[in-house]
This record gives structure tokens, C-alpha cells and sequence, in this order.
């Protein structure tokens, strides 16, 4: 029996026999010719052994990296929060539109500014019922630091949109008293070009015909895109641009493909005052009507990009405090409706231009619903140009065309033309390509953006102070 030091057990495992050294030159040269490295001298020069192809696999793996897959996911959960807040805007936007027809056209209560003033002062209560379904959220926190930890995400917010960075963290009091100055003047300008839109839709209403109208209001899409180029830096892209173009024209293919004599003459008539007979007036001032509009078309795209500029936080937050914080700025928008912008209607009453009336009860119901559903479709759409963009929020909302198109076959019976399926049908393409060019934007955003709101939470509990923490 061979003891370990003897024989094969003494052997390395890696030792050439020693016979073997006749051969060496044969081996060499096998594997020279194989490797194709065989010199003229009949050596071999060893070959470097290529590294495994993990081409497929590596670049799967780096697509799924930890950093990939949660800007994917924050991506994501952005787009989730603007569908849900997308379809209540819808929603809302339909109901407020039917009867805010039916009480100007059909009741004969058409007071132009007052609705306006109605409807845009109840977007106060945004921040109060948001106010409400967070603490019923949190009955387990005491009142005080759920009140505090709620203001601190308010300040911290501001400080974000007015520094437009997310490391705010170490500003000091000076900053935050500036931040309060710096949205008072924000909600001042955004509420003044809001309004002076809002009205020339009241005031065109009853000077022009609805596909006017409809058509012209509108195209605030393509000017919303025109804005954010100067204004939000964003790249001309022609993917965007084709679904911006393809929407407007949809638009106008609703509201001038079916236009005949008799049908047009039933809306205008709809659309004239109350002393007057159909298409008394409005040919008259249809040219004015559509001046009017043109114009609100314009600052309505403008207060949609200033929104986003000057009263949204960066890129990087929660979808959570951006809805929070979009909800709150609303609310200041109806506040300052509320305290400033009533002064026009004693001067409009004096002047003879509008007469201040009430409504009587019934129809006080109906401008009731009204106006609850336009703070609801403001709020949304507020939250869904934060976290989206003016662009895809303004084709969005020609998708309301289509839907108001829809409801009005519910009620009247009446179907659906062959233009206004195929406008409808173009505005849903042009939303679909615009959703996914905006989402591949925010995905590739999220994937390079270097500073990341690490703190922030969906349940309002980041960004606490130091005592709370």
C-alpha cells in the first residue's frame, strides 16, 4: 500500500509527464493551428481567451438595475395617479358642461361673469376636503403633529417650486418668509390670466356659434405646446408635435364636419340671447365672437405653462406631495377669486353691462352641482398637469369633446355623426401616442436624474423637522 508521499499521491495534479517533453511540440502545434496562432518557427503564441458574450444578458441585467427599475416604478406611479385624476376630470367636466348649457340656454340664467366668479371661487374648498381625507387617513396620529407635519410639507413644497430644486432642507426662515411672498404674487398672476381666459368663454359663448366655439377654445393644446418650448425648455419633438397637430384637427373635424343649415341653425339659436330669435345677433358679432375666444385660447394655454413653471415642484417629487401641493395651490386660486375678484361685479352691474341677479331656487340647485363639478375637474386637472405636463393635459382635455358628444346621444337620443366619430376617434389616437411619448419622457427623466427625493413618501410624512423626525 503506498503511503501518501509515494506514487500518484505525491504527484501534482497539474504535473506534465516526463516522457512527455517529445510531444510538447506537436501539442503546441495542434494548438496553434487550431487557435490560427501558429508562427513560421512552429511555435504557438498563446491565445487570449475571449470573454464570455453576455451581451444579451448584461444589457438585460443593466436595464433592470436597482436605479432603472425605481425610475421605472416612480414612472409609473406618477402615470397611475394622472389616469385615476384624468378620468374624475372627464367625468366632472361632462356633467358640469350639460348643465351649465342647460341652465344659460334652456333656464335663461346667463350672467357670464357671476358663474364665472361662482365657479372659480369654490376651488377653495380643494384644500379643506383634502385636508379632511388625509386625517381620516391618520386617526392614529395626535391632531398637533399630524397638523405639523403637514404644514412642514407645505413649506418645504414651496420652497421647492420657488427654488425649483428638491434640496431645501437647510434653507433658513428668511427663505421661507420669501416663499410666502413668492406664491401670493405666483397665485395673483396665474389666477388673473385664469380668469380673463375663463370669461371670453362666458363672453363668446353667446356671440359666436358653438363650433366656433368649440373649435377655436381648443386649439389652447397647440398653444400649450408653443408655451412650453420658451418657457419649459422642452424639446421640439415630432412625435409631439404630429399628436398636438393630429389633435386640433380632429377638433375642428368634430365641430365642421357635419355643419348643415338646419343643424347649424338649432345650435346657434341655442347659443343667441334670450330676446332674439335663432341667428339673430350672431352673425353680427361672430367675427368678434371668435376674437373673443381666439384670444382666451391663447392665455389659456399661457396659464397652463405657468402653472407648471412657476407653481409646480421640480421633477423628483412624490406623486403624492405634488398632488397634495397642486390641490393647496387651487385652493389659493379660489381664495383670491373669492377676496379680489369680486369687485368687478358692483362695476359690471353699474356700467349696465351685466345685471347682478340671483338665481331662484331651482335653478340655484343646478348652479350648485355646476359649480361643485368644476372645482372637482379643476383639481384634477391641476394634479394632472403636475404631474404631467401642460401638453398631454390640454389634448387630454379634448377627449371631454368626444364624451360630451356621447352624453348628449345618451339624452337626446340622437347618434353620433360620421365626423364627430372620426374627430373623436383622431383626438383618442393623438392622446394615446402623445400618454406614451410623455411616458418613455418621464421614465428616461427619472433614470437620469441625479439628485432623488429619498425622503419623500406618498403618506406625507417626509421631509419632517428635526423635532418630528
Amino acid at each position: 500500500m503506498p503511503r501518501p508521499n509515494e506514487g500518484v499521491y505525491a504527484t501534482p495534479l497539474l504535473a506534465k509527464p516526463e516522457n512527455d517533453h517529445g510531444h510538447e511540440h506537436h501539442d503546441a502545434a495542434e494548438r496553434g493551428r487550431s487557435n490560427g496562432t501558429l508562427t513560421p518557427n512552429g511555435r504557438a503564441v498563446p491565445a487570449i481567451t475571449p470573454r464570455p458574450a453576455l451581451s444579451r444578458r448584461s444589457t438585460a441585467m443593466r436595464s433592470r438595475s436597482p436605479r432603472g427599475y425605481a425610475a421605472e416604478q416612480a414612472a409609473r406611479k406618477k402615470y397611475t395617479y394622472a389616469a385615476f385624476f384624468l378620468a374624475v376630470s372627464l367625468v366632472s367636466f361632462c356633467i358640469q358642461t350639460e348643465l351649465s348649457a342647460y341652465i344659460q340656454h334652456d333656464l335663461g340664467w346667463d350672467k357670464a361673469y357671476c358663474m364665472m366668479y361662482f365657479t372659480h371661487s369654490s376651488w377653495i374648498v380643494l384644500w379643506p376636503a383634502q385636508l379632511l381625507i388625509l386625517r381620516l387617513q391618520k386617526l392614529d396620529q395626535p391632531w398637533p403633529v399630524f397638523w405639523r407635519r403637514h404644514t412642514q410639507l407645505l413649506k418645504s413644497t414651496a420652497l421647492m417650486v420657488e427654488m425649483q430644486t428638491l434640496d431645501v432642507f437647510g434653507a433658513t426662515l428668511q427663505y421661507s418668509a420669501r416663499s410666502v411672498r413668492y406664491m401670493l404674487r405666483i397665485t395673483a398672476l396665474v389666477t388673473t390670466a385664469l380668469t380673463v381666459a375663463g370669461l371670453s368663454w362666458y363672453i363668446a359663448v353667446s356671440m359666436t356659434t358653438p363650433s366656433d366655439l368649440t373649435a377655436i377654445y381648443n386649439c389652447s393644446a397647440f398653444f400649450a405646446y408653443a408655451f412650453s418650448v420658451p418657457i419649459l425648455r422642452e424639446p421640439l419633438r415630432l412625435d409631439k408635435s404630429v399628436a398636438v397637430l393630429i389633435a386640433i384637427f380632429g377638433v375642428l373635424v368634430v365641430a365642421y364636419g357635419d355643419t348643415g343649415g338646419s343643424t347649424t341653425e338649432g345650435e346657434v339659436g341655442k347659443a343667441t340671447t334670450r330676446s332674439s330669435g335663432p341667428n339673430a345677433d350672431t352673425a353680427e358679432n361672430r367675427f368678434l365672437g371668435n376674437m373673443v375666444i381666439g384670444f382666451g385660447s391663447v392665455l389659456y394655454g399661457l396659464y397652463e405653462v405657468m402653472y407648471k413653471r412657476f407653481a409646480c415642484p421640480p421633477d423628483g417629487v412624490s406623486p403624492g406631495r405634488g398632488m397634495i401641493f397642486a390641490n393647496t395651490f387651487g385652493s389659493l386660486i379660489g381664495l383670491f377669486t373669492l377676496t379680489v375678484l369680486w369687485i368687478p361685479l358692483p362695476l359690471l352691474n353699474a356700467a349696465g353691462l351685466e345685471k347682478f341677479a340671483l338665481p331662484d331656487a331651482a335653478t340655484a340647485r343646478l348652479v350648485l352641482m355646476a359649480v361643485l363639478c368644476n372645482a372637482i375637474f379643476s383639481g384634477s386637472f391641476l394634479v394632472l398637469i403636475s404631474l404631467t405636463s401642460p401638453v398631454l393635459s390640454s389634448v387630454a382635455a379634448l377627449l371631454t369633446i368626444f364624451i360630451v358628444a356621447l352624453a348628449d346621444w345618451a339624452l337626446t337620443g340622437q347618434p353620433l355623426s360620421g365626423a364627430a366619430m372620426l374627430g373623436g376617434s383622431m383626438i383618442i389616437v393623438a392622446f394615446l401616442a402623445l400618454s406614451w411619448s410623455t411616458y418613455r419622457e418621464m421614465t428616461e427623466h427619472e433614470a437620469q436624474k441625479l439628485a432623488v427625493d429619498l425622503t419623500d413618501s406618498d403618506d406625507e410624512d417626509g421631509n419632517l423637522s428635526g423635532s418630528d423626525a
